[in-house]
Parts: C-alpha cells; structure tokens; sequence
C-alpha cells in the first residue's frame, strides 16, 4: 500500500480538482468533478453544518450521483460558490436529465473564514465568481496548502490549509482526501508534531515523528477565525451510495486521529464520499472495510499536508507551521 503518483486524490483515475482563491478576500473555493457523474454520499459529525444540496445524497433519495462537490470559504455566503460551478456546468451540458432540461447536481459545504484577516466589505457576494474559475480551472494537479477553500483557513494555533493524499492499495484499488483544515482544535501537539504522523508515507508532511505527549491544554474552545474541515474521500471501487456513505463515516475516524479536539459544537465537521465505480468488488463485505480505513488513513494524511504546505501571507492573524518549525517554537 502505497500514495499514488501525485499523492493527490487526483490519483482516483476520472477525478479533476480546481482552486480559486482571492489573496485580499483571504478566502477561495475548491472544487472537486469528474469525467462522468460520481456516485456520492455524505456524513456530517460537527455541531455547526452549513450545506447545500446534502439531503438528497442519502441513500434512499432519487438522484444517485453528483456532477461536482463545492468546498468553500466565507461561511453562508460562501453556499453561493456551488451555483456559479452549476451555471458552468449546464453550459457544458452536464446535469440530470429532467425532460428537455439537464439540472447539475452540486452539493456543497462551506467554512467559517470571515475573520481572519482580509476584507469582506464586498458589494456583492464573490463566491459565485469564485466557483466558476475554480471550475474552469479543474485538473488533475492542483495547489495545497494556502490555496483554494484552504486560503483563508485556520486552526487553534496555526494557519490551516487545503490538503489532500492518496493510496494504492494491494487489489489495485485507488483511495484519496481532500480537505479544507479549518479546525477549533490542534493539528499537531504541544511540541509542533502532526497527530497524524502514525500514518505518514515518505516524509510527506514533514517526517518529524508522532506527537512525545499529550497535550492538556487541547480542551475545545471557539477560536477567532471561526471553525469547520470540510473534506471528500473518493475511490475507484464499484460502491453503492449506502456503502459510499459508510466510508464517509469511516473517513471521520481519520479526521480525528488528525485534530485535538474534533467533531465540537463550533465545528460544521462534515466529510463527503463519491466513487466512479469503475473497479468491481471482489469482496462485497472485505473490500467496503479496507476501504473505509484507507479513506481514514488518507483524511489523517490529508489533514497534515495541508497544514504543512500552509504559506505565509501578509495580514495573516496566524502563523504557518513551517514559520513556528523554523523558529523552534510549537505555537
């Protein structure tokens, strides 16, 4: 079991991701669509959601796939990004089939970043704007770190970030995350080390080891900037929506192996799963529980890369966890 080539969810064979973001706004828009509708699912463990368009993503509703997934900035506002990546969308032809009509289907979370530090004085609502050049700018490279629904995101004590990572497992096949790291509790410990370094690959978040000790000052607490990580989990593997819902449930263990204190009050905690299908299972029970871990492992990873690949900005209200490394200090 290895990271894919890019060690980006991109690495799920079908799947593009784009990033827009506004330096001044210090905030931006990630979106997340295939070559082909994606069977999709959702679990929300935070005490404070905002969405879009996720009840119709249980298992018993009509619509069985999605044309993209919208993770934004900008907290209620930030809703209005999923309709300009819907305006795009329709223009490309894409949507479910309603007579002569074709509706995209765009569920979408949102983070709390309106006090982090830009300017939100805006006339009108910037987001719709955002989610189309996000869309337009869909590929299967994309920025980590301070970019996209990443930019203007923060933790505890540390600026957060956009993050993603990927495994190949042994069957072939293919597990990735996303992530907007926008947490009220820690990323890493009181010494500076990730929570998720138990399930580092290759020095891929900066290989300085696990946590030494448990830090008793994580007790939850609202911060400044607000809260929520919002993340996708995606696989090649032919799941249902009700078993794409289970790895979404699964995929929370990983985000809280990866946050001191996860899944409060003042967090919106919310993971979506979709999946192309394109792999069979060739075992119905086996495969849905290797994958569910994966999708765990990879959100824990996820979470630290986008923490670790955080870049200063002026105005930052935090500092970047590569500024406190260099300086020696764990915040």
């Amino acid at each position: 079991m290895r990271p894919g080539a890019r060690n980006l969810i991109t690495d799920v064979p079908g799947l593009m991701v784009g990033n827009a973001d506004d330096a001044t706004l210090k905030s931006g828009v990630t979106v997340l669509l295939g070559d082909a509708p994606l069977t999709a699912a959702v679990h929300v463990m935070g005490g404070a959601p905002g969405t879009r368009e996720t009840d119709l993503l249980a298992p018993d509703k009509l619509v069985q796939q999605v044309d993209a997934l919208v993770l934004a900035g900008g907290s209620a506002f930030g809703l209005d990004a999923a309709s300009g990546v819907a305006d795009g969308l329709r223009a490309a032809g894409r949507g479910f089939a309603v007579g002569s009509q074709r509706v995209p289907i765009v569920p979408g979370a949102i983070l709390f970043d309106l006090l982090n530090g830009g300017e939100k004085d805006w006339s009108e609502n910037p987001y719709k704007a955002l989610g189309a050049q996000a869309l337009a700018a869909a590929s299967q490279d994309f920025a980590i770190g301070t970019a996209g629904a990443g930019t203007g995101a923060t933790t505890r004590r540390l600026k957060g970030g956009l993050g993603s990572a990927s495994v190949v497992l042994e069957n072939g096949v293919t597990v990735g995350a996303l992530v907007a790291v926008n947490a009220a509790g820690d990323v890493v410990g009181a010494d500076g080390r990730f929570w998720a370094a138990p399930w580092e690959f290759d020095d891929e978040f900066g290989g300085c080891g696990p946590v030494t000790g448990f830090d008793p000052g994580t007790e939850p607490q609202p911060k400044r900037g607000g809260a929520t990580t919002i993340a996708v989990v995606a696989t090649d593997a032919a799941l249902t929506k009700a078993e794409a819902q289970r790895m979404a449930i699964a995929a929370h263990d990983g985000m809280a192996r990866a946050i001191v204190p996860a899944h409060t009050p003042v967090d919106g905690d919310l993971v979506f799963a979709v999946t192309t299908g394109a792999q069979p299972l060739a075992d119905p029970v086996l495969d849905p529980m290797v994958i569910g871990h994966a999708a765990a492992a990879c959100l824990s990873r996820a979470i630290a890369r986008g923490v670790w690949a955080a870049a200063p900005v002026p105005g930052d209200t935090l500092p970047c966890w590569r500024q406190v490394e260099a300086e020696g200090d764990p915040a």
